[in-house]
């Protein structure tokens, strides 16, 4: 939102009525003020190089037209930004400065060429692009064809000139013994240099802005997470105490009775089936307290790669050998996540504790991680184990489903808890005889906004 504002102003705000100002002004000037006279003034020109710049007026003009009709065009898209994507916001921003840069230069052709005055006008476009193009690549390159486009106006008209002193010198040969004056190279680099010192401070501030506004982000992005991994927290910790309560209390009450009932067997043994479920829900409501460890953790930057190598050691020790190949395909300059790194552990820890209990300990699993454009993770997790029964796959993440026999039912409950809750997704894509494959998806940015 920043960079769009920023856009905003600059283009849209500060530039458009700037430059319809300009054009107004341009076209009075190229199609009634200035004549090839005015031009030429003070050039002693023979008769063929005058017709040479009557063409060039023209070509001049016809620029002007067809650069109107452009920037007309990318002001309606300017005023309709906010409907657009950024993307293509930032490639019209990049292709209106590059017209306005080849314009300029080209009216330098017919203002003095290096000594023209419209090069404060080129080194604005410098200290433009870098307000409005936020990318490093873009706004460098933009940069630099304003510096090339000045230089290349400017030798064309020294060698513009050059002919024309060959053609005067050619039809008057004592003019050169006159004492007549050749352009010096110095303004030229003098100017050169300005343009590139420009192009190189204003890259420069621009970096040390957006350190400051990604440090402010990142900041922000921390607190947020943080207070959300709290509120979290403490919902499910106060769940987990209102029922721990009763059922310590029916725990106690059912020992009490069993002990009081021993000569009845049919209803000891029933007593027991009530201990049993007991220890059963304690369990389960001991593992949902992992959940208040949302409370419990901070925030903090996890690197992907080294978090899913981690969760790979822990469930595959070296110490202890397991007939079962890691296949690792990451993506490198990933960007790091703000995640609490117990979250993220046990969800890679889950998905590859359930893998390798599926294959029995033996067979392949891939592990792999890329960057999508919309500023998020993917980690695939798959395996060639026996893959999950159709009628299956729709409810491993719903909290107790399991098909084994000392399962909680919890694992992949957690799984899909501890993505959601970060913003992130899990799917998972199996078939019978052909393995597991789980996707996790997680945004590197969070999903929540602050409202105005």
């Amino acid at each position: 939102m920043v960079q769009v504002d920023r856009l905003e102003f600059m283009e849209r705000h500060l530039m458009l009525p700037v430059k319809g100002a300009a054009l107004v002004m341009l076209f009075y000037y190229l199609f009634f003020a200035i004549r090839v006279e005015d031009i030429t003034s003070t050039r002693l020109l023979a008769s063929e190089s005058y017709q040479y710049w009557t063409l060039l007026l023209k070509g001049v003009q016809t620029c002007y037209i067809f650069y109107f009709i452009l920037n007309v065009a990318a002001g309606f898209s300017l005023f309709s930004m906010r409907q657009l994507s950024f993307a293509l916001v930032q490639w019209i921003v990049f292709v209106v400065g590059i017209l306005d840069t080849l314009f300029v230069a080209t009216l330098t052709l017919v203002t003095g060429g290096f000594d023209s005055i419209l090069f404060w006008i080129l080194l604005a476009l410098v200290i433009r692009n870098a307000v409005s193009i936020g990318l490093a690549a873009p706004q460098i390159t933009a940069n630099l064809i304003v510096m090339g486009a000045y230089v290349v106006a400017g030798l064309v008209d020294v060698s513009m000139q050059q002919t024309e002193m060959e053609n005067v010198t050619s039809a008057h040969p004592y003019y050169e013994e006159s004492g007549a004056a050749s352009p010096t190279a110095e303004p030229f680099i003098l100017r050169v240099c300005l343009l590139l010192l420009m192009t190189i401070c204003c890259y420069g501030v621009q970096v040390l802005f957006d350190r400051q506004r990604r440090a402010e982000e990142e900041s922000l992005e921390f607190s947020l997470r943080q207070q959300q991994m709290q509120a979290t927290g403490r919902l499910a910790a106060e769940i987990a105490h209102q029922l721990k309560n009763p059922l310590g209390i029916i725990n106690n009450a059912a020992f009490t009775l069993q002990r009081t009932v021993k000569e009845g067997k049919k209803i000891t043994q029933q007593i027991s089936i009530i201990r049993e479920e007991v220890a059963r829900s304690d369990r389960i409501i001991t593992e949902l307290m992992g959940y208040a460890r949302l409370s419990e953790g901070r925030v903090e930057r996890v690197e992907i790669n080294e978090e899913l190598d981690r969760a790979a050691d822990q469930v595959f020790p070296a110490a202890v050998h397991f007939e079962v190949a890691l296949h690792r395909q990451y993506a490198h300059a990933l960007p790091s996540l703000l995640i609490q790194r117990a979250h993220i552990s046990e969800v890679f820890v889950n998905i590859l504790h359930n893998a390798r209990e599926a294959m029995q300990g033996g067979g392949n699993i891939w592990l792999s991680t890329s960057f999508k454009e919309d500023y998020s993770v993917v980690i695939t997790l798959r395996d060639d184990g026996p893959g999950i029964a159709p009628e299956h796959l729709e409810k491993i993440f719903e909290p107790y489903f399991t098909t084994k026999e000392k399962g909680s039912g919890l694992g992949l409950a957690i799984v899909k808890h501890n993505t959601e809750i970060n913003g992130g997704t899990v799917t998972a894509h199996s078939e019978l005889g052909k393995g597991t494959e789980f996707v996790v998806n997680f945004p590197a940015k969070s999903l929540f906004k602050l409202r105005k």
